[in-house]
């Protein structure tokens, strides 16, 4: 888009006044332009060391480009900004971006205010981008406004990625970050946040004009590339090898060797009605079968024909074991739908994966090696996070979104990596409850001017406004933030009274940008990332829950949360060795609806509320890189483990390098169960590894409020007295044997043994140190009251099985309020940590 022949004075109207915008002269404008440029505010420039001459050449190039122009902004006459303009297919991105009609690319100066005016930048970004989105190509102009626009359809932006401050005031503005791409040569080269706003983007963000636009379904896409045959066929053997492993580990059935003449040593055969399956293995400590995917051959007896080998299908294997797994008749439908999904999901993977959109093993490492900046570890952190393709590692229907279309899919799963925004709604006070903790208050959580906080100034504005434009008063109203998906699906349709009578309010779309987490839906701030997480309720249903967010539970949320970090904080031995809680420290949840006032608890009063957890990266030093725990069991597309990588990577022995996880991981854990009897949900999800040079330094806890149990009578504070769980001392070790030992060592021991890193008997070995070490560092934990106690040590333990409860009741697997109840065992495992393998 070139400049245009005839220009007239763009003005428009703003929170703090008059705005115009007119043709930079650069005879006149140099010397005022060259003065903003050198300031210290303006160093992304890379322009502070022009002189005025420089300068005034500068902006004439620029005025005497076909495909550029610079334009003056004015606050009631004042010169206030300088703004660029240009056609990207031709200028700075052309060979970056994709430039579609109407695209134009914009680049902003604010003048340094020689008196700081409160709201200036957010004045400037509204009147620049009217500036850009309004004109003859455009659905007509912005209200206020007159004079000639540039008619763009979208703005696209490539601000340097540390820059923080752009990016906070672009988000705000609607702009979506589409990926970061490296721009210029030597000295002015930059890692950019290459962005885009369409007028739909701005007119729905905290800056813009417009309400939230409805969605256009003209260009549905029906195009699955994913679901092919060898996409498939790979999803299906790997899922298949999986539910072989992990249900003989739950002793569903037990697998025999195959005595067939030519078989391999390690081979095994599984022989059902009418079918059978062959396949070669490897076993481990706790029963643990590694089976080679592409070994596995599914065949059925046909008379005189002898064997017919037949497809390898996972849905077909879980039909043929319906008699040894027995799923109700009556949610069977359900558990293959979810791994119906499990496997499209995994195709999909598959495809990002050998297209190269997600990074391998290597490309994770060299990125958390040079990656440079404020962020790095933030960006890092992400990049991993996205790349992970399995899910949880012992249950087989792990990626269900029963709910999610295809759309929606590429939009909010967490293995595309792909950014999001919380839509707002402002809920009646009445019907409302803030939970916060001790340390925090309402305006610092939300947000008051000169205090940052969830919402910006520029977005507490436009919702207060919009709340008046419909006749309401904002002090009678909280803010709570919504799932994209939770909307359009839930919240318009099944809260469509509560929308109606004004008790939900709808605003629009927050500011910050968000990546969704491996556990789907926790989202991490991309915009800020040393702002907090927001777990929010997503009504799917996944991995045998309806995924929401109980009002009820989020009330007492930040006080457990309070109460653990605290414990936490003033344990000696904790502090040693490193181990924090990221504290949920505000939850909100709206319980006005009908379904508050129903007989019976339902799924439906699990659907509006939200809670916000700390981010660890403000705790992080200098060269420290977080990864989520999740990923020491990830397998790259070429079959590369991450655990192996980084043990190699650090250049230490792999024994040092146990040592230093089981002290960050496993250490802890076993003090606080030992010391309080307080257990978490330690998976691979749950816990972020600090590490520095490949090695894990420290351990960090999160998702507390939901999944921390208290398992003994030790006294507690009345208002958290729900996290208490009294069990036995049986129990309270499966708090290690079941969520540690079975659910997270079981598979890393299988890796590095597969791996030829380090052998399983070495690697228990080491598990049995460290809890021998603790015991000799903390002799009164040795025994409780006289009583033999918890003895993590013992030669066996109960065999908690998971995938026999999604199996039992793919809808609910466990009564939360009664989860020791709702157990299902299976015998007893060897623990290969007991005294008798290890003494």
């Amino acid at each position: 888009m070139s400049a245009p022949t005839t220009v007239h004075t763009f003005t428009t109207t703003t929170r703090l006044g008059e705005i115009t915008i007119e043709p930079v002269v650069p005879a006149r404008d140099a010397e005022l332009v060259q003065g903003w440029l050198s300031h210290p505010a303006a160093s992304y420039w890379q322009m502070g060391h022009l002189r005025v001459d420089e300068v005034r050449e500068y902006l004439a190039a620029v005025q005497a480009g076909l495909h550029e122009a610079a334009w003056l902004g004015r606050l009631d006459g004042e010169p206030v900004f300088l703004t660029e303009t240009y056609d990207p297919a031709h200028v700075v991105l052309t060979d970056v971006h994709d430039a579609l009609p109407g695209d134009l690319g914009m680049h902003l100066l604010v003048a340094p205010p020689v008196t700081p005016r409160h709201g200036l930048t957010d004045a400037v970004m509204t009147a620049v981008m009217r500036f850009c989105l309004s004109g003859d190509q455009a659905d007509g102009d912005s209200p206020g406004s007159s004079g000639a626009g540039r008619g763009a359809t979208r703005v696209v932006v490539e601000p340097d990625v540390g820059n923080r401050k752009i990016a906070a005031k672009n988000a705000a503005a609607g702009f979506r970050v589409l990926r970061e791409v490296d721009l210029g040569r030597g000295a002015h080269a930059k890692r950019a946040a290459l962005s885009v706003a369409t007028r739909a983007d701005f007119a729905a963000s905290a800056l813009g004009d417009g309400a939230l636009p409805c969605p256009d379904l003209s260009g549905l896409d029906m195009v699955a590339t994913h679901l092919t045959a060898d996409h498939m066929e790979h999803a299906h053997r790997h899922l298949v090898a999986k539910a072989l492993a992990e249900l003989a580990h739950e002793r569903l059935f037990q697998p025999e060797p195959d005595d067939t003449p030519g078989a391999p040593t390690d081979g095994y055969r599984l022989a059902l009605d009418g079918v059978t399956y062959r396949f070669t293995a490897r076993r481990y400590a706790l029963e643990h079968w590694v089976v080679d995917p592409a070994s596995v051959r599914r065949t059925a007896t046909a008379g005189m024909r002898g064997e017919v080998v037949l497809p390898v299908d996972a849905l077909e294997l879980v039909a043929e074991l319906q008699p040894l797994l027995q799923v109700p008749d009556a949610l069977l439908a359900t558990y293959l739908e979810e791994l119906s999904s499990t496997l499209a999901s995994a195709a999909a993977k598959r495809e990002r994966e050998l297209d190269g959109y997600t990074p391998s093993v290597s490309g994770l490492l060299e990125a958390m090696r040079t990656a440079s900046g404020p962020h790095a570890a933030a960006e890092t952190f992400q990049q991993v996070e996205a790349a992970m393709s399995e899910g949880h590692p012992g249950f087989l229907a792990n990626n269900g979104r029963i709910g999610f279309s295809l759309s929606d899919y590429r939009a909010y799963a967490p293995e595309r990596g792909a950014r999001l925004r919380m839509l707002w709604l402002a809920t009646r006070r009445e019907h409302t409850h803030l939970a916060l903790a001790a340390d925090q208050t309402e305006a610092g959580h939300y947000g008051a001017p000169g205090l940052p906080g969830e919402l910006s100034d520029a977005e507490r504005a436009a919702f207060a406004d919009r709340l008046a434009a419909r006749g309401h008063d904002s002090a009678d109203y909280l803010y709570l933030p919504v799932h994209p998906w939770q909307w359009e699906h839930r919240v318009a349709i099944t809260f469509a009274a509560d929308v109606a009578r004004g008790d939900l309010v709808p605003l629009g779309p927050g500011s910050d940008e968000y990546q969704p987490q491996q556990s789907i839906r926790t989202m991490f701030n991309r915009t800020r990332p040393e702002r907090h997480y927001v777990k929010v309720a997503l009504a799917i249903q996944n991995m045998g829950f309806l995924r929401g967010l109980s009002p009820a539970y989020m009330r007492a949320t930040p006080q457990i949360n309070d109460w653990v970090a605290d414990l936490v904080a003033n344990d000696t031995t904790l502090q040693a060795t490193g181990f924090s809680v990221l504290r949920e420290v505000a939850a909100v949840g709206y319980t006005g609806d009908v379904y508050h006032r129903t007989p019976q608890p339902n799924a439906h009063r699990k659907m509006l509320a939200a809670l916000w957890r700390e981010s660890p990266v403000p705790g992080l030093a200098a060269g420290e890189r977080l990864v989520t725990m999740a990923s020491l069991l990830h397998r790259d597309a070429g079959g590369t483990s991450f655990a192996t990588a980084l043990v190699r990577e650090s250049g230490i022995a792999p024994e040092q390098w146990l040592r230093a996880y089981l002290d960050a991981y496993l250490y802890p854990l076993v003090h606080c169960l030992l010391t309080y009897e307080l257990a978490f949900m330690p998976h691979g999800e749950n816990l972020i590894l600090i590490l520095r040079d490949g090695v894990v330094r420290r351990a960090v806890m999160k998702d507390i409020g939901e999944e921390v149990a208290v398992l003994g009578e030790q006294p507690l504070p009345d208002r958290i007295e729900r996290i208490r769980s009294v069990v036995d001392d049986d129990e309270k070790a499966l708090a290690i044997f079941t969520d540690v030992f079975d659910g997270v060592l079981r598979h890393l021991s299988g890796i590095l043994a597969e791996d030829g890193v380090l052998g399983e008997e070495r690697f228990w070995a080491l598990v049995a140190e460290t809890i021998d070490r603790h015991a000799a560092e903390h002799p009164d934990t040795a025994a409780r009251g006289g009583r033999p106690g918890i003895d993590l040590r013992a030669a066996r333990f109960a065999h908690s099985c998971l995938n026999r409860l999604q199996l039992r009741n793919t809808l609910q697997m466990v009564d939360l309020t009664n989860q020791s109840e709702s157990l299902i065992y299976a015998g007893t495992l060897a623990n290969p940590a007991g005294r008798r393998t290890h003494g």
